[in-house]
């Protein structure tokens, strides 16, 4: 029997029973309930599961978690290389490169080979609730993920698609800049974009612009893009022309990935990739961005969590090396519970509550094209 048997907690669906796993979207329009993990760097896995219930109110118990020493996090780009990459970011913008990028870091800490990321998602779930929690375990295809994510990727309703780009980060609103609306006007005209790409004519709108979101620790920006998809495309054209999203990559696109190639020195993994669930029986799904995410790494031993900022011409390369550690702080600590100093009450022998059950160039440039 093996030690973590495959499984998924998203939008409220357990799924169990692994019945099949590939990495063609289009088995996403074929039949059958499917979690979906993808990587920003474009390796999509999506997993068929017999066993599917809704989860209301408490699921299953979480196995205990031990996270790793909170000093044990190192960062793939330290505060002096990460605030050189916005200067750099910067020129770019100077030079008419490109109007906005997306820098980002992976922290990573040594985690035993008992750790299960089930119970590191119960913990998210209790003391980080978001609208997109969720897990997906199986270990067999290196898919071990817990998301706390607060940002629509894409939800898809028969042919109705949303989106829900979030751009704009503070302790509180009053923190939030003229650029950090900026920022987010520019990334909703990306995604408008985007989905044009695909939607009937005509059918993108934008019902809200620049809505303050909540969240634990912190506030965001969030605005949402409609649309109504064509006849004749499904999910593998959806995801070529969206893939990766738009909020943490930048504008224009192609030379924001490019230049994130060259400043940013670790694979972002399924960190600003996309995770979430697909019924493609009822025509229905939803993906998540994989931000507010954690990884196990088996290769390497390691557990991993991403964070950065969107980088602009009006960007302080200081504050937006603090708006990283501001995402990663209270995520961090969370998951080096079980150490001294660190959430001490938590009660990690409760069941899990219901997860997130919402309402309604070169391999990073090529997602399923």
């Amino acid at each position: 029997m093996e030690r973590f048997p495959p499984m998924a907690l998203l939008g409220g669906h357990l799924a169990t029973g692994l019945v099949d796993v590939t990495s063609d979207p289009s088995a996403l329009d074929s039949e059958g309930f499917w979690a979906v993990a993808a990587t920003f760097e474009g390796r999509l896995t999506c997993a068929r599961f017999r066993d599917v219930r809704p989860v209301e109110g408490r699921g299953l118990p979480a196995s205990r978690w031990r996270g790793p020493d909170a000093r044990t996090w190192s960062t793939s780009l330290d505060r002096i290389a990460y605030t050189n990459g916005v200067t750099r970011i910067r020129e770019h913008i100077a030079a008419g490169e490109v109007y906005q990028a997306n820098l980002c870091r992976v922290l990573s800490a040594p985690v035993t080979a008992d750790a299960d990321v089930t119970a590191l998602a119960g913990l998210l779930v209790r003391h980080n609730p978001a609208p997109h929690a969720g897990v997906m375990r199986i270990p067999r295809y290196g898919i071990e993920v817990a998301t706390a994510s607060p940002e629509l990727f894409v939800r898809r309703a028969g042919r109705d698609i949303t989106s829900g780009p979030i751009k704009g980060t503070g302790q509180t609103e009053a923190d939030l800049l003229e650029k950090d609306y900026a920022e987010n006007v520019m990334i909703v005209d990306l995604v408008r974009n985007d989905l044009g790409r695909v939607c009937v004519p005509g059918s993108v709108t934008v019902p809200d612009l620049c809505a303050v979101e909540r969240h634990p620790g912190l506030v965001h920006l969030v605005s949402t893009v409609s649309g109504r998809l064509r006849d004749g495309a499904g999910w593998p054209e959806l995801l070529a022309a969206t893939f990766p999203p738009g909020s943490v990559t930048g504008a224009p696109k192609a030379s924001a990935l490019r230049i994130i190639a060259t400043l940013e020195k670790s694979a972002r993994g399924p960190y600003c990739g996309g995770i979430g669930w697909v019924d493609a029986d009822r025509g229905r799904g939803e993906l998540a961005v994989g931000i507010r995410t954690f990884w196990i790494d088996r290769s390497e031993g390691l557990l991993k969590f991403g964070t950065g900022a969107g980088i602009t011409w009006g960007s302080e390369p200081e504050r937006e090396w603090q708006e990283t550690a501001l995402k990663a702080r209270r995520l961090l600590s969370i998951a080096s519970a079980e150490r001294p100093g660190t959430f001490s009450r938590h009660d990690l022998r409760t069941e899990w509550p219901s997860f997130g059950q919402s309402t309604g160039a070169d391999s990073l440039s090529r997602g399923w094209r």
